[in-house]
């Protein structure tokens, strides 16, 4: 990370920090707020079968994400959050309906915003 990647990330705080205030866009169905804290080339790759789907940047991550954030009945429910640096490592449960998964997400954040957010689901 550059000196100038470690000034902005200090400003908006910590990896941890700005992953929660992400996470707290998702409790809420804020979708514009969750778009806030992500960066203009940030990488999302979805949990779907049998790679995952990629999806680049704020236009292609909305619509990835449109469903979801849609969905009243969904919760998302953090279980542990581990921060290495400017990575976040972060269990999780999602609940939709009568459904539910459990999973992961690696996360990376650059100049105080997710640059990258890798979700796997237990299978």
């Amino acid at each position: 990370m550059s000196t100038a990647d470690q000034l902005a990330t200090a400003a908006a705080g910590s990896a941890a920090a700005v992953v929660s205030r992400f996470n707290a866009a998702w409790t809420a169905h804020d979708l514009p707020g969750a778009l806030a804290l992500i960066s203009e080339d940030c990488v999302f790759e979805s949990t779907s079968p049998p790679d995952g789907e990629r999806s680049t940047g704020i236009e292609a991550i909305a619509a990835a994400w449109q469903p979801i954030f849609g969905d009243p009945a969904s919760r998302f429910t953090v279980e542990e959050m581990i921060e290495a640096g400017n990575h976040v490592v972060q269990l999780w449960r999602y609940d939709w309906g009568d459904g539910h998964i459990r999973g992961v997400d690696v996360f990376a954040v650059t100049a105080g915003k997710i640059s990258q957010k890798l979700a796997y689901v237990k299978g």
